[in-house]
């Protein structure tokens, strides 16, 4: 099992729905398989994470945020991890908003 606790990440991508930016910096944590992550950052005043991590390191989701317009935007996703040749992680994110417009989204995250 991938173990993500205390690896910082930073966005490479993002589909234009999203809200994340080359800006926004997450702190990962784990205990055991559950996951947790404050992040900030461009748009994002502060966010939190909180999901499962499988034996493969793919993680199942939720997350909710306040952006720079004050509101609450919430959602779920899925990463699957990549091994760089480099040894960091790269996370293939498929997401969704469960607010606003629920419109869904890809994203590339990927260890510092």
């Amino acid at each position: 099992m991938i173990n993500y606790n205390n690896k910082t990440f930073r966005p490479v991508s993002n589909t234009e729905n999203g809200e994340t930016s080359e800006a926004t910096v997450f702190l990962y944590k784990q205990e055991g398989n559950i996951i947790t992550s404050n992040y900030s950052g461009g748009k994002i005043y502060s966010g939190h994470l909180i999901g499962l991590v499988d034996d493969n390191g793919v993680i199942r989701m939720s997350y909710h945020q306040i952006n720079d317009r004050y509101e609450l935007m919430t959602g779920i996703c899925t990463s699957t991890p990549e091994i760089l040749s480099n040894g960091k992680i790269r996370l293939h994110e498929v997401w969704q908003w469960t607010s606003g417009d629920e419109s869904k989204g890809q994203s590339i995250i990927e260890e510092q």
